[in-house]
């Protein structure tokens, strides 16, 4: 089946960048795109129009919530050290467990992989929490998270996390780590094994990529045979790296050199390697190494840097800066890694953010942005048939609406959608060709009960609350623990 779809914008590629059509359409046929322009001169089976709306390719997410986001609890809630995120060194010695069943598990996957769709996100790499596990995910897990995705529709890229180590807080609210390297290598098993079973499946949606934790929580033994196995299979390795001041210390300690020197030794500082969130490299004022080491390793490796705003901005944190890594032709690309799942929103923090550190306007554009979202993503994982609308390239297309009054008055489809939008101003979806959203709703067996979802979200998200009082020292109550902006009246 021929479906064109119509728009008063469509955002086409010219084989080198993004342009924009004026009262432009898009053909495809099953998952691939066939013209992207005006006045298509075949048969067309089915035309849709949807008016005052911007067509795009289907964003791109490096570090996609596949979770109920505990970060949030972070947010003005006090000391970190004293609200049960960390495992306290009671909850170690008495045994980690899991905060929910499998079921749960399956659950919290349904419910984030849903509103990433509703966002307007067509590829994920989901990224959940280790805090509030017993150790690390596993196979049959994951193999239950791919049905999900293959169900929804949504293109992923999946693996079940490893990890040898975990970080804790002693009585004296200093931080270690502990180590179980057996466990770790365990893990690793278990994720060549998915990626063996499930690359590649339900027809093409689901791609295996490997998820080491943390740099911090991985022993050598444990990135030395990722990066083998990254090299034997081709696999796309997303590790969490230059992301605190603790980090990186530790790592120097540990391994005496910065987190990316290591990566290098390791072999793992390769095109394959997708990194958020890139922040504290070497010559960052505020680690130990005031060395330029790490931006020549980083400009000479290929690797990606999974560009995350939203989380770092809320801490007071940020990238420094967007604009010099692209000029230096490092890729980036973006991820959300928090609620809300919202591209669009990552955009804006990132533009605004990036122009507050770089103290100027234009060395980081809109435009930037955006690549990053698609092209970027794109070109992280290998893909040239995502992440643009063209011949030949996947049918993952994305509508826009732009009659929304909090977009204000018209301009442009980008400024209006990048100055104002927001994620859910995406109207309709198509992944592989599937039509997934029409009108803001899910459709076929994507569709349920919004209400259901979200009671079921909630009381989950509560049962997540509550296990926080195991993992904080002295077993405190919830109110105790989690502090409101405003304080309770009495």
């Amino acid at each position: 089946m021929r479906t064109r779809l119509k728009a008063s914008f469509v955002v086409g590629f010219n084989g080198k960048t993004h342009e924009l059509w004026r009262d432009g359409e898009v053909v495809f046929s099953g998952d691939t795109i066939e013209f992207v322009g005006r006045n298509f001169p075949g048969h067309v089976d089915k035309t849709v129009d949807y008016g005052h709306a911007l067509i795009g390719p289907g964003l791109i997410d490096l570090d996609a919530l596949g979770d109920l986001d505990s970060g949030v609890l972070g947010f003005e809630n006090g000391d970190k050290l004293e609200m049960g995120r960390l495992w306290s060194q009671d909850y170690l010695n008495q045994g980690p467990r899991e905060a929910y069943s499998a079921e749960e598990e399956a659950f919290k996957a349904r419910y984030a992989f849903s509103h990433l769709i509703r966002n307007g996100i067509t590829t994920a790499l989901p990224i959940t929490s280790m805090y509030y596990r017993a150790w690390a995910e596993h196979y049959d897990e994951f193999a239950a998270v791919a049905g999900i995705a293959g169900e929804l529709g949504l293109r992923v890229y999946l693996g079940p996390c490893y990890m040898s180590g975990m970080t804790y807080i002693r009585p004296d609210r200093s931080l270690a780590q502990h180590w179980d390297e057996p466990r770790g290598l365990a893990g690793l098993k278990q994720a060549e094994r998915f990626f063996q079973d499930f690359d590649g499946a339900h027809g093409g949606l689901v791609r295996g990529m490997l998820a080491p934790d943390r740099i911090e929580t991985c022993t050598p033994a444990l990135l030395a045979q990722t990066a083998a196995l990254s090299q034997e299979l081709k696999a796309p390795v997303r590790l969490h790296c230059c992301q605190s001041v603790y980090e990186f210390e530790l790592v120097r300690q540990l391994r005496h050199t910065t987190p990316l020197g290591w990566l290098e030794q390791l072999g793992l500082l390769t095109s394959r390697a997708i990194l958020p969130h890139g922040i504290y490299l070497s010559g960052h004022p505020k680690v130990s190494d005031r060395s330029p080491d790490d931006w020549r390793r980083l400009c000479a490796s290929g690797a990606t840097i999974a560009h995350c705003p939203v989380v770092f901005a809320r801490m007071g944190d940020a990238l420094n800066s967007f604009g010099k890594l692209k000029e230096a032709g490092i890729n980036l690309g973006l991820g959300t890694d928090t609620w809300p799942p919202d591209l669009l929103h990552n955009m804006q923090v990132g533009l605004y953010v990036a122009r507050v550190v770089e103290n100027e306007a234009t060395r980081t554009s809109a435009a930037d942005l955006y690549n990053a979202a698609t092209l970027g993503g794109a070109r992280a994982l290998g893909r040239d048939d995502l992440g643009r609308l063209a011949p030949g390239a996947q049918a993952d297309i994305v509508v826009f609406d732009l009659q929304a009054p909090h977009l204000g008055p018209f301009f442009d489809p980008f400024k209006n959608l990048i100055l104002a939008g927001r994620g859910t101003d995406c109207r309709a979806s198509y992944i592989g060709g599937r039509h997934l959203m029409e009108n803001f709703e899910l459709l076929g067996s994507s569709k349920r009960n919004s209400d259901e979802l979200q009671t079921q979200a909630q009381q989950q998200f509560d049962k997540l609350m509550a296990s926080h009082t195991q993992r904080a020292f002295g077993n405190p109550t919830q109110d105790k623990l989690f502090h409101p902006v405003f304080p309770w009246a009495t």
